[in-house]
């Protein structure tokens, strides 16, 4: 495809200036990840309320919670949607186009959010049903903004500055997780003031007032919010230039898109030279042997390194609060209302993502293209590593009194290098690394295998984490391995993700088509260059 016309046109926008238009398309595919991690982790915040309003055991000594079946599905069944929509909206992108999808997935996730918090009687077992069958739905709307959001805006990034952009869009995921502890904090606040309540141990039943019902509702439909504000102007943004250029094969029309949003003039060359616009390495498929030749090993690495890093992220996200209880940070549940429960566990959380989350994605932001995707993701996953074995070895320190602002210190610094780390450039890589028209595909796949990381990390931790004692596990639970033992495979994981990180080229400073190969000819020669398992300076 050298010197055809598609490839001027693509040259053209990896030269381009970095312009208002970049900034809008950052914060447009931004605030669909803003929705994505609000949604996806606001749940965890209001589970102990769940428990506590409809599984109620009278004359108990603590108050209900969430069976453990009920458990599992409440906090994992939005990832089961999540993978599913990952792989179907990712292979529906490469076919159908980006733009065209966009909208499918952003309406997907403000429907389902109003729906999830709504139910179809009292019952406790229909409240769990239509909430686990909406927040299916509304995981898989959230499924398909990751392979878009990422295919995207590495397509209209220039080469120069595409990781921080990319990686800029990821980063509102901070925010959206720093959103659902405020909100949080603000409607529990609100109601406790309203409806004051004595704690469970001088009141069982009062401590948990009626109106608490309204409070976990508002928390899951105000996710609807901000995917709603952006879906006028989702739909007004154009196709990418190498969609169109590379799968549609619509050069001109790349061009004129590209000319108009960039303000800037792009006249590309005699529609003659376009036949060279395919190049010769673009006939395999996904699943031919030129694919797993050339990108095989990069797909393993995107993916093994996704999934291996999401078991450990999603574990320590979704199960804060029993960490936090487990070190005593929280109070006993028995000790306070329901509504001071939910206030407690907002404002740990919040703290968490105020002190260590928010940071690590910007510092990914301003330092991915001068330190290498490889690098930071790199020293990410072994100073995660790092922290989460000085939290599991003395652990019985952490565990008493005094101490417990130590272990948040430190359980803060391994959310800074997940997030300055493997969880940015996770979902980074697979946007640069893979032929245009297997490129939200190929990402899907990645984000997918993320995902079953995250299921077994909701699911398995939920009951790993159980004290080894039967007698002191949560209500209705097998024991356990314990925390500390949890964080000690946790820590495994990372030392696995390390491992495979090497099988994933390094992207910085190179065209979309370089890394893919669609500026090139010679197979022979493009598959020794992308066979190299450590940075290319």
């Amino acid at each position: 495809m050298a010197g055809g016309e598609p490839l001027h046109v693509l040259s053209a926008l990896d030269a381009a200036k970095t312009q208002w238009y970049h900034f809008t398309a950052i914060v447009i595919a931004g605030m669909g990840f803003f929705t994505d991690a609000y949604d996806l982790f606001c749940i965890s915040l209001v589970t102990k309320l769940l428990g506590r309003i409809y599984y109620y055991r009278d004359g108990a000594a603590d108050p209900g919670s969430l069976p453990p079946r009920v458990a599992a599905a409440v906090n994992g069944v939005a990832f089961c949607g999540t993978l599913s929509g990952q792989l179907f909206f990712g292979w529906l992108g490469d076919k159908m186009g980006r733009k065209r999808v966009y909208g499918m997935t952003l309406m997907c996730m403000v429907l389902c959010s109003l729906a999830s918090g709504l139910s179809l009687s009292d019952k406790p077992s229909s409240v769990m049903a239509t909430l686990c069958f909406f927040r299916f739905w509304l995981g898989f709307g959230i499924g398909g903004d990751y392979p878009l959001s990422a295919t995207i805006m590495s397509e209209y990034a220039n080469k120069k500055t595409r990781g921080g952009f990319i990686a800029a869009v990821f980063a509102m995921q901070g925010f959206g997780i720093l959103t659902g502890g405020v909100v949080t904090l603000v409607v529990s606040a609100a109601f406790r003031s309203a409806f004051p309540a004595p704690s469970y141990q001088n009141g069982a039943l009062a401590s948990t007032p009626a109106q608490a019902d309204f409070v976990w509702r508002l928390i899951l439909m105000f996710g609807a919010i901000p995917a709603l504000l952006t879906y006028y102007w989702r739909m007004k943004m154009p196709e990418t230039a190498r969609y169109t250029a590379l799968v549609a094969k619509n050069a001109k029309q790349a061009a004129a898109d590209m000319s108009k949003v960039l303000h800037m003039d792009i006249t590309p060359p005699c529609q003659a030279a376009s036949s060279n616009g395919q190049g010769q390495g673009e006939a395999f498929g996904l699943f031919s042997k030129q694919f797993l030749r050339r990108h095989g090993l990069h797909l393993l690495g995107t993916a093994t390194t996704w999934f291996l890093l999401d078991i450990a992220f999603y574990s320590q996200n979704l199960f804060q609060k029993d960490i936090f209880t487990a070190i005593n940070w929280i109070p006993k549940a028995k000790t306070m209302s329901a509504l001071e429960e939910v206030y407690r566990i907002a404002r740990a959380q919040t703290l968490i993502a105020l002190c260590g989350t928010v940071p690590g994605y910007w510092f990914t932001v301003f330092l991915i293209d001068i330190i290498g995707r490889f690098w930071i993701q790199m020293v990410g996953f072994a100073m995660m590593s790092v922290f989460m074995l000085g939290l599991a070895f003395p652990y019985h320190h952490w565990t008493t009194p005094g101490n417990h602002i130590g272990f948040v210190v430190m359980y803060a610094f391994t959310f800074f290098f997940a997030n300055f780390g493997p969880n940015s450039t996770t979902f980074i890589v697979p946007a640069e690394i893979f032929p245009a028209r297997l490129r939200s595909t190929c990402h899907g796949i990645s984000a997918a295998a993320g995902k079953a990381g995250a299921i077994i990390g909701s699911f398995g931790f939920l009951y790993a984490a159980q004290n080894q004692d039967k007698a002191k596990a949560d209500h209705g639970y097998p024991a356990g391995i314990g925390v500390r033992n949890s964080l000690f495979v946790l820590a495994a994981c990372n030392v696995l993700g390390l491992l495979f990180t090497l099988l994933v080229p390094e992207s910085k400073g190179k065209s979309l088509e370089e890394l893919s190969g669609e500026d090139n000819h010679d197979d022979d020669a493009l598959a020794v260059a992308h066979a190299r398992t450590v940075p290319v300076v």
